[in-house]
């Protein structure tokens, strides 16, 4: 083969000689023939140029010449493409074991989650593991119980990170619990989220029939939302198990499950009767769009700083927010005029009197005197109201609106004012406004009334206020303060006993500032409205009687209701109020606010109202509610007011309240801002691209979708990577660190998985050192022969289970993984390393221990942190060899690992400790002097004690440091040669390293002397900014320019003191 070098021409070029010769140039200076002669100075350009052309030929000349010689370039290796593993396919049959593939199959060679958590989940739940385990005669064991009921989530589609952190910490804690050999119940279930769950069925019906609710009737359009509920309860218990969440399923609750359904009709019926629950007409936050009253937990406050254009439901074009519309009442019989200030005009028609501070020496005249309604024919009383007025605010004077104002419905019940309701239920203005405004929308009325406001020269000026909008959650329309009959609790006296309950120690609150919440709300607490005008969810077991031949009564009259488990008892009350009358019984349309059927999650799904049922017997009050700190009042405190009112005690023992899970930039999570995250995406990863497609089937309008395409390609510019249930689960514990707030970054979740492959390769390689004729003693009891390392690694194994133990129980779960995740870097990084030269260079005695102690703490390191990452280790230790008599089946009811008095060995730790500072401060200088290989270590001591450690140790050290054959262990700094660098490791203790011929010193310093020069460069700079620092200069800038001078400071001084330690070694 020819050498492509050899030739200097293109292939199918013409021979040299047959070239034409091109023409001669003319001399540089030499004018062309005919032409003026040239200047001096045009011959002198001239000159310049032809020797810039004569230097660029030149190089062009040698570069020919250079080619010519040099050898060719080797061609760049290309990089291996990594082989594509090949998919696993699981042969195990669902519930089944699942079939152990061999760890050198290519789909195992490295860590895959999916692979690793396939078919666990299933057969853990056919084999009962996580059911309670009961004493034959069926009581509690011995060991006690443990028992959580899971928050149960909305039946409406998928869990969000914020189920996931649930998951992870009650899941940890029982699984715990279940290893130390407690009886434990962990309870599952779900809500049937009225108001959540009837909304988004009209919408998919509305999207796909073009019908409404009532095109169907109540009836068939609740057997249209229990299909659509099988779908989505099916999907979400599959999102669960995929976390691995060890709930008992054969214990499942619903809350409007027929098993489920007594306790809330029981509920209803004994407050009823003893008048807790009464009938009244108030003020609620009503949701135009969805026909209903909602709860203060359904109202998202949207804060606008002024003049703000909004989408409101079932409006054409977008509606003006935070204005501040002031306009003049006149004054009945003068021509004064008395100015009032709204940011909701439209109410104008609802307005029944206008307040004044009683020591406003302005309108002291105006007392007892009227105002005249522009649009309709009502005075308003001018009134005095201290509570109600600034004096200093706005013109002090404000109108007052009781139907559709909380503050104003107050000020109207302290002065007699009447109370008008002027919307229908669907948003428009009826008939109290009168007949040209009756049939309006809401927002349209509002323009409308500014107009005519102007035209009849009342209006006088508009400014941006700055304000919060309340919006439904559920529908995204603006909240109406609207005048409705309702059902409510009177909570003051079941209160009193709640806060007691705490007080007392009968319930603990962690974080302390939850519990101080607690008590503020309590403190405070209002009435409770309960009814909702849905169809979806429980209908009120309380009927109206309608009394034959009779003008019927006023519906707000709580003498003509009562309340029955069913029609019979209903029926039975009525006769016996009404003896002798006739009448018919008809039962409220709408239904209980969700709250007050989960408000008895813990009692009734351990069998209430029965009071024999069993489980109310063994497992209440529950031992642990764990929940974010958001539903504490909507919840929590609910559970505890009913649960004492019923039953007398406690509902549960422990309230832990768990932080609210942000994106990292400590955003709350908002579909609108492309950073909400679906848990299952962590665990099997999704391209950008995916999480694109999932906004798109959202019901986000265009602005607000690319907005958040945006937020996720800043979020996630690479997609999600498949993380795999047990990084994220430890990864969500790992944050729990006590503070209100988690800032999620999904790159620390991947960082988890790479925590996962290393345990995973680490008991595939225990395994390998084992072999497989390996069996293990039949106790970890010490023998008395184990190496130092050994007892190094168990003392560290007995303090990791008990401080992992510890923190778990005081609901400290970052300190808990933080325990167990340092002793598997302790177990990877220090002991399988140390024990690699034991098993195989060591005495047959040697190896056998080595092998045993890798046995013991592997096992025992596994099931550490099982709770936590039930899956990986579930894999791995299931190829674990026993111990004789060993017949747990499963590492979910393997005993976790306790503290051994046996293995904490103080001085031992701390003898190792020596061999461990004595090895970092080795690696420290070759590292600082670049010495890769044949590196020579001195350790110096006189301490008896060290220098014994050390001369012992030897092959110890050798092992944990790269590049070294052997260490000398000396007494003396003489016995040390010269030439050596050298670092303390405390006051008796020093680590030589021999520079002077290892390295070239020339060329080190150099190096330093460069990075030297860089550093000062960039302390100067830094310097320079600083001098230009002014008041104005912002604290937070400051700060960020004294750390990065001070950063450079210490380089600076360790690379000065480098170079002179380098030029020492010459001498």
């Amino acid at each position: 083969m020819s050498n492509p070098e050899s030739s200097g021409k293109p292939t199918g070029a013409a021979p040299a000689a047959s070239q034409a010769p091109a023409p001669a140039a003319p001399a540089a200076g030499a004018p062309a023939e005919g032409a003026p002669p040239k200047t001096a100075k045009e011959l002198e350009k001239e000159r310049k140029k032809a020797e810039k052309l004569a230097k660029f030929n030149a190089k062009k000349a040698a570069q020919a010449d250079k080619a010519k010689t040099e050898q060719p370039k080797k061609p760049k290796k290309e990089k291996k493409v990594a082989e594509p593993v090949p998919e696993f396919i699981d042969e195990t049959k669902p519930g089944e074991k699942k079939v152990l593939v061999s760890l050198e199959d290519p789909a195992f060679k490295a860590y895959n989650p999916k692979n690793v958590e396939s078919s666990w989940y299933a057969w853990w739940e056919s084999q009962g593991f996580f059911k309670p385990e009961l004493t034959k005669d069926g009581k509690v064991k011995p060991e006690g119980v443990f028992s959580i009921p899971a928050p149960p989530p909305n039946v409406t589609g998928a869990l969000h990170i914020g189920h996931a952190l649930t998951i992870a910490i009650q899941d940890a804690l029982i699984r715990y619990n279940r290893m130390k050999g407690k009886t434990t119940l962990f309870l599952p279930g779900f809500d049937h989220a009225g108001i959540a769950t009837q909304s988004v069925v009209e919408k998919q019906v509305w999207a796909q029939e073009k019908k409404t609710r009532h095109d169907y009737g109540r009836e068939k359009f609740i057997e249209k939302v229990w299909e659509w509920k099988e779908e989505y309860h099916n999907r979400i218990k599959g999102q669960v198990k995929k976390l691995g969440a060890s709930y008992d399923w054969s214990r499942e609750a619903f809350t409007l499950s027929d098993e489920y359904n007594p306790a809330v009709i029981e509920n209803f019926v004994k407050l009823h009767e003893d008048g807790t629950i009464y009938r009244a007409s108030r003020l609620v936050n009503w949701s135009v769009k969805l026909n209903t009253a909602i709860s203060n937990l359904e109202v998202d406050n949207k804060n606008i700083s002024g003049r703000t254009l909004l989408d409101v439901p079932n409006y054409d074009k977008k509606v003006e927010f935070g204005v501040l519309t002031s306009f003049s009442y006149p004054v009945e019989g003068s021509d004064e005029k008395l100015t009032v200030a709204t940011t909701r005009p439209e109410t104008i028609f609802g307005d029944t009197g206008v307040a004044v501070h009683p020591d406003d020496a302005r309108y002291k005249h105006l007392h007892g005197k009227y105002v005249l309604h522009p649009f309709l024919d009502r005075k308003l009383p001018i009134v005095t109201d201290a509570e109600a007025v600034d004096m200093e605010f706005g013109t002090g004077a404000v109108k007052i609106t009781p139907g559709h104002d909380q503050n104003d419905h107050a000020t109207g019940k302290r002065n007699n004012l009447e109370v008008i309701n002027i919307y229908t239920d669907d948003g428009y203005l009826n008939e109290t406004c009168g007949p040209e405004w009756a049939g309006m929308k809401r927002f349209d009325a509002r323009v409308k009334v500014i107009e005519q406001l102007k035209e009849k020269g009342l209006f006088v000026d508009q400014k941006d206020n700055e304000m919060a909008i309340p919006v439904c959650s559920r529908s995204g329309d603006i909240i109406e303060p609207l005048l409705k009959p309702q059902w409510w609790v009177k909570q003051s006296d079941m209160a009193k006993e709640a806060i007691e309950v705490v007080k007392r120690g009968d319930i603990k609150i962690i974080p302390k500032t939850s519990e101080s919440e607690y008590f503020h709300w309590l403190e405070n607490i209002q009435d409770w409205c309960i009814s909702r005008q849905l169809w979806w969810g429980h209908r009120c077991p309380v009927y109206f009687v309608k009394l034959d031949g009779v003008e019927e009564h006023d519906k707000l009259d709580n003498d003509y209701w009562v309340a029955g488990r069913n029609l019979e008892e209903a029926q039975a009350k009525a006769d016996k109020k009404f003896p002798n009358a006739k009448f018919t019984l008809e039962q409220d349309e709408d239904v209980l606010d969700t709250w007050f059927s989960s408000a008895l999650w813990p009692i009734a799904t351990l069998g209430w109202p029965n009071k024999n049922a069993k489980d109310l017997e063994l497992f209440g009050p529950f031992s642990l509610l764990e929940t974010g700190w958001d539903i504490l009042f909507f919840w929590v405190t609910r559970m505890i007011l009913l649960g004492v009112k019923h039953t007398g005690q406690v509902p549960f023992k422990e309230v832990f309240c768990h932080s609210l899970v942000r994106d990292a930039q400590g955003r709350k999570m908002s579909k609108s801002l492309g950073n909400v995250v679906d848990p299952l995406d962590v665990i099997a990863g999704i391209p950008l691209q995916g999480l694109h497609d999932k906004l798109k089937v959202g019901n986000l309008d265009p602005r607000e979708l690319t907005k958040a395409v945006e937020g996720q390609k800043a979020s996630y510019p690479n997609g999600i990577p498949e993380c795999g249930s047990d990084a994220l689960r430890f990864a969500l514990c790992a944050y729990s660190t006590g503070g209100r707030d988690i800032n999620l970054d999904i790159m620390r979740v991947e960082g988890y998985r790479k925590f996962c492959n290393k345990i995973y390769q680490a008991t595939k390689f225990v395994l390998g050192r084992l072999g497989e004729d390996y069996k293990p003693p039949q106790t970890s009891a010490r023998t008395g022969k184990e190496s130092l390392v050994e007892k190094w690694i168990l003392h560290k194994l007995t303090h990791a289970a008990k401080n992992a133990a510890d923190t778990l129980d005081s609901r400290e779960f970052g300190e808990s993984t933080n325990h167990i995740y340092n002793f598997w870097y302790e177990l990877c990084d220090v002991y399988i390393e140390n024990s690699k030269s034991l098993i195989q260079d060591g005495t047959p005695e040697q190896q056998q221990s080595a092998k045993d102690t890798l046995y013991t703490c592997i096992d025992s390191a596994l099931r550490m942190i099982h709770p936590y990452m039930p899956f990986v280790t579930e894999e791995m230790w299931q190829r674990l060899p026993r111990r004789e008599g060993e017949t747990t089946p499963s590492i979910v009811v393997a005993k976790y690992p306790e503290y051994s008095a046996d293995f904490d060995d103080v001085k031992a730790h701390d003898a190792y400790e020596l061999v461990l500072e004595i090895t970092k401060g080795a690696r420290s200088l070759l590292a600082q002097y670049n010495i890769i290989k044949n590196g020579q270590v001195y350790v110096e001591s006189a301490n008896d004690d060290m220098f014994a450690i050390a001369s012992a140790q030897q092959d110890s050290i050798v092992s944990l440091i790269k590049g070294v054959e052997k260490i000398t262990v000396v007494k003396d700094a003489k016995d040390v040669p010269s030439g050596c660098a050298l670092q303390a490791i405390g006051a008796d203790c020093t680590v030589h390293v021999l520079v002077k011929g290892q390295i070239d010193l020339d060329a080190e310093i150099a190096k330093v002397q460069k990075k030297l020069g860089a550093a000062r460069e960039f302390a100067d700079k830094t310097n320079e900014g600083i001098s230009k620092f002014t008041d104005k200069t912002k604290e937070s800038a400051k700060e960020s320019a004294y750390k990065r001078l001070e950063k450079f400071t210490a380089e600076i001084e360790g690379y000065e003191q480098t170079i002179a330690i380098l030029e020492k070694l010459k001498l």
